[in-house]
């Protein structure tokens, strides 16, 4: 019998959560999956989910007690973390309670873009957290993924793809010329559950990624299939580099703004794989990520052709 690997996951209900609960039950390698759900939600519907597929939930207050956490978390081999955007720096103390335990792998909320610091608000935290882990040589694994390939459905006159489009992210960068790397949610846990299991992968980062497209490759790609124009607003670096300073200077007049703060994550992304071209395999590479397909070339996901058929029938995500 193979060795089991006892993995903790933070906020396994929400959408990145979801999948890589998927990707461990569904993977070769002998997980024990444990949910750790804050003590208010402990008795959701949502939870009741995951009791229902065998997995154990558990009552984790992260900003409690850190003793209580400790004691939590004893016995876990990896965590991960697919906490809420805000509350990225949760995982700070998370982490230090991890080091008591004996954890011996932590995966902190990336699963994003790559980027360097001082580009956006949001990799700035992590890249926080990920200081914080250093400094208390916790053994650890960073995991990005790219761009979500589901926001990048494009609008059609028709409306029919309506029901799938993101429309703060349906936006055309500059000339749509830069390469952006995808990856389709439910594929993000597949994706680390052989990435977790996997020595040389520990105290590394991974960037892991379905494919690369341009913002006007992917548009006419739903023109191939749609038989229709793709419709996006057109953001240049103009228009994108005075959002930015906007929306930086109000929240900086106004931490508290969260209208502001929301907006600004969003602009701050767009500017990052729209414009900046950061989100790419080759910039990835230079910031010290190892290449997923380079380490397990048979493994691919669902792509951006399929994911725009099923929109066109109906069956994508809302």
């Amino acid at each position: 019998m193979s060795t089991v690997i006892r993995v903790g996951i933070v906020g396994a209900t929400g959408r990145t959560g979801k999948s890589v609960v998927d990707g461990l039950l569904a993977s070769e390698t002998n997980f024990d999956i444990i949910a750790l759900s804050r003590p208010s939600s402990i008795d959701s519907a949502a939870n009741g989910a995951l009791k229902s597929r065998g997995i154990s939930v558990v009552a984790a207050d992260l900003t409690g007690p850190k003793e209580n956490l400790v004691k939590v978390l004893a016995g876990i081999d990896v965590i991960v973390s697919c906490i809420v955007y805000s509350s990225v720096l949760d995982q700070i103390p998370l982490a230090e309670a991890a080091k008591q335990a004996g954890v011996k792998r932590f995966v902190p909320c990336n699963f994003s873009t790559s980027a360097p610091r001082g580009v956006a608000r949001m990799h700035d935290e992590k890249h926080d957290v990920i200081a914080a882990i250093q400094r208390l040589y916790l053994p650890y694994t960073v995991v990005d993924v790219g761009w979500w390939s589901e926001q990048a459905v494009p609008a059609l006159a028709s409306g029919r793809t309506d029901y799938a489009v993101v429309k703060p992210m349906n936006v055309l960068p500059g000339d749509g010329t830069v390469p952006i790397a995808y990856t389709d949610s439910p594929d993000i846990g597949t994706y680390v559950a052989k990435i977790i299991a996997d020595p040389r992968t520990l105290n590394k980062k991974v960037f892991a990624y379905t494919e690369v497209l341009t913002t006007n490759q992917v548009d006419e790609l739903m023109e191939e299939l749609s038989g229709e124009k793709a419709i996006r607003t057109h953001l240049s670096a103009d228009d994108i580099n005075t959002e930015l300073a906007s929306l930086r200077s109000a929240v900086k007049k106004d931490p508290a703004d969260s209208s502001a703060k929301f907006s600004l994550l969003l602009i701050e992304y767009i500017n990052t794989w729209g414009l900046r071209g950061d989100n790419t395999p080759e910039s990835a590479k230079y910031l010290g990520y190892l290449d997923f397909k380079e380490l397990y070339p048979g493994v691919s996901g669902k792509t951006m052709r399929s994911i725009f058929q099923e929109v066109l029938a109906g069956k994508g995500k809302a």
